[in-house]
């Protein structure tokens, strides 16, 4: 495996276990200023849309998840990813699942942030 493309899965996990520590900080520190988030039945998100967004959720739910990496694409400064986000076993009674893709982008630093993401998460039946 190219290590471009384990620090796309490492960005995957780091994001992952962030979301569901509540860790709005380190979210922050992965991705880019720039960042646009597609979410279902909402207008497009920004950095303080995402932040907000965040807060009210963990405010409202306990956020509990796993997601398996589908898909790994590196292609120069850009990769995406496809994965397919599940709740864990002993969440709440709402319980969401669905795709995730996400585009992320090297920075003039080094670093590869998440640039864009989109999902379809939708609640479980």
């Amino acid at each position: 495996m190219a290590s471009d493309e384990r620090e796309i899965r490492a960005l995957h996990s780091i994001w992952i276990d962030a979301v569901n520590a509540g860790d709005l900080a380190r979210l922050l520190t992965l991705i880019a200023e720039d960042v646009v988030i597609l979410t279902p039945g909402q207008a497009q998100s920004d950095r303080e849309g995402f932040s907000s967004n965040f807060v009210a959720a963990h405010q409202q739910m306990r956020i509990c998840s796993t997601s398996d990496l589908e898909e790994v694409i590196v292609v120069c400064e850009a990769a995406y990813t496809r994965s397919r986000v599940t709740p864990r076993a002993g969440g709440k009674a709402a319980q969401f699942a669905g795709y995730r893709m996400t585009i992320s982008r090297k920075q003039r630093d080094g670093r590869c942030l998440l640039s864009r993401d989109i999902h379809t998460l939708s609640p479980v039946a």
